[in-house]
């Protein structure tokens, strides 16, 4: 009887495997948690055959190294950054076969914060309620360390071209596709109106990520619209992306730990496209918002969702037709 396969860390910081989150959560009381980037999450697995809401890996910040014991096929999403087989760079936002024993670096460019990595077949890992994203509130996760090892549910045969020595594949993603905006779409809050002509500060003014980012919000500073009216704001629930204003000189970006319920005012909502972006914005960059409507973002919403839903299809396509048994083959040099 042999060891399952598994994926090797060797070196990892802030790194977890998550999904796209807990959608039975806000019913129960938890927050839905998973990717803050939804887009790369989603398209690192449509690009290894996965579905959507297979676990991978997602690090925040920096980079992590890993070794699979076995033939495996993944990909790299997320901030801009290039994978590192043994050394030799290889693009990111595409299939790339690993053999058994290989090193790969995946880093974290000062162009974003957070990179994802899926892997063909995904990994065992401990679900609640049908999801393994993190919850810290509850303690719940599973954290990705130095030392630790992934169970893999299957390894997956070379699709190296042995001219070439590489991974060739285009599933249509565009080459901008992972480009970061520090403009963030809004559609108006629920608030919206108890702010008069103060909320037109939020579209005209430029804020600045503060050090107080994770995932359940992320503040901006700048100039805050105040409230034209008196009152006290009840508690109620409150969307992913919703932009409340607290005193103080700081505007909250809730993300996707954010808890169920607030009581601050909700000046504006971030769209689920531009909230992919927030996700990539490190402390001390600039971020704007941008009045949007409703319509306008479920129209850029489905798009991508149909882009991703084209190379799914086209990844799935590819690899059944070269679906083969598993021989030795030789190494890339």
């Amino acid at each position: 009887m042999t060891d399952r396969p598994a994926l090797h860390i060797d070196s990892a910081t802030l790194c977890v495997v998550t999904d796209l989150g807990r959608v039975a959560g806000p019913a129960r009381g938890l927050a839905v948690n998973g990717a803050l980037d939804q887009f790369a999450a989603r398209a690192a697995n449509a690009l290894v055959g996965n579905a959507p809401t297979d676990p991978l890996i997602e690090t925040t910040g920096s980079g992590i190294t890993l070794r699979p014991s076995d033939d495996v096929l993944l990909s790299v999403t997320g901030a801009p950054a290039e994978p590192a087989v043994d050394g030799r760079a290889y693009p990111a936002w595409a299939p790339l076969s690993v053999r058994a024993g290989e090193t790969v670096r995946v880093g974290v460019s000062d162009a974003g914060l957070r990179a994802y990595v899926a892997v063909h077949g995904s990994f065992d890992v401990p679900r609640l309620m049908g999801s393994c994203a993190p919850d810290s509130m509850i303690g719940f996760g599973t954290r990705v360390e130095a030392g630790s090892a992934l169970a893999l549910r299957r390894p997956h045969p070379p699709l190296v071209n042995g001219r070439f020595g590489a991974t060739v594949f285009d599933f249509g993603l565009p080459r901008d596709v992972g480009r970061v905006s520090s403009a963030l779409d809004v559609i108006d809050g629920p608030d919206a109106a108890e702010f008069g002509p103060g909320l037109q500060r939020l579209y005209d003014s430029p804020y600045t990520v503060t050090p107080r980012i994770n995932h359940v919000g992320m503040r901006v500073a700048g100039p805050v619209p105040r409230r034209s009216v008196n009152g006290e704001v009840l508690s109620r629930g409150v969307p992913v992306g919703a932009i409340e204003a607290p005193t103080g000189d700081e505007l909250l970006v809730l993300m996707r730990g954010r808890g169920i319920t607030a009581g601050y005012p909700v000046l504006a909502v971030v769209t689920s496209r531009a909230l992919d972006h927030a996700a990539q914005l490190r402390p001390g960059q600039t971020v704007r918002f941008r009045r949007t409507t409703a319509t306008a973002a479920t129209a850029a919403h489905l798009e991508r969702r149909h882009l991703l839903d084209r190379v799914a299809l086209r990844a799935r396509t590819a690899f059944a037709a070269l679906a083969r048994p598993h021989p030795s083959r030789p190494s890339r040099t």
